[in-house]
């Protein structure tokens, strides 16, 4: 998306989160005091060569997610973002990314479950990813609360082969892209997780903390209400 069109952008959404009274304060699992905040900032676009994407690769919106899977806030919003996505999905006009940003000073287990959903994602691609995600969640009570144990369970419940699982877990293959994906989560602003980027080509609105429905329904429409051909509307196109 053209600069032009972005900053307007930044400040609709943040007159709708401010002053719509329907933007509820998130909260974040590091102890930053920035919650709900928004800004503009450039990040790295969708690339399918790294991502896993939820939706259509070619949506004018995309929400890129940086999250710990031992955050509990991180849980509560992978239950709103599929939400988003039941309701925008099927428009085509937004599509959903969710990367690693592990906290480990908070989460020392973190970064090996996020390697552990790369290693899904390697075997089953982007179905398999965000099943194991989903797995993930649905197990940990968060706060590094995950026997780690449970990840070739994950695996196998899945689908995926325990064995090869395994062994991409133990390899260390995914290490760097996790810090990779930390580095630019932090070089984009991130303060803690979840980090939200609405993004119109590399050019994003961002959200601190974990939203709930009803404001990031407001957030994306704002963005898509910028967009040529992206109109906003109260129900899925």
């Amino acid at each position: 998306m053209k600069s032009q069109y972005v900053l307007p952008l930044t400040i609709v959404v943040a007159g709708v989160l401010i002053a719509g009274a329907i933007f509820l304060v998130g909260k974040m699992a590091a102890p930053t005091g920035n919650n709900g905040t928004t800004g503009k900032v450039t990040a790295r676009e969708y690339d399918p060569k790294v991502d896993y994407i939820v939706g259509n690769p070619n949506a004018q919106v995309k929400v890129i997610e940086y999250a710990d899977l031992e955050c509990p806030y991180c849980k509560t919003f992978q239950t709103t973002m599929h939400q988003i996505m039941d309701f925008y999905g099927e428009s085509g006009k937004v599509a959903w990314v969710y990367r690693p940003f592990p906290l480990a000073q908070l989460h020392s287990k973190a970064p090996k479950e996020a390697e552990a959903a790369e290693c899904a994602g390697d075997q089953g691609g982007a179905t398999a990813y965000y099943k194991f995600i989903d797995g993930v969640y649905a197990v940990t009570p968060g706060s590094n609360g995950l026997d780690l144990a449970q990840l070739p369970v994950i695996a196998g419940q899945i689908g995926l082969n325990v064995e090869t699982f395994n062994q991409c877990l133990n390899s260390g293959k995914f290490t760097q892209k996790i810090q990779s994906s930390y580095n630019e989560a932090i070089k984009a602003g991130g303060q803690g997780t979840p980090f939200v980027l609405i993004m119109v080509g590399s050019e994003a609105v961002t959200l601190q903390g974990s939203q709930p429905y009803d404001s990031m329904r407001a957030a994306i429409d704002a963005v898509l209400g910028g967009v040529p051909g992206g109109t906003a509307s109260t129900t899925a196109q």
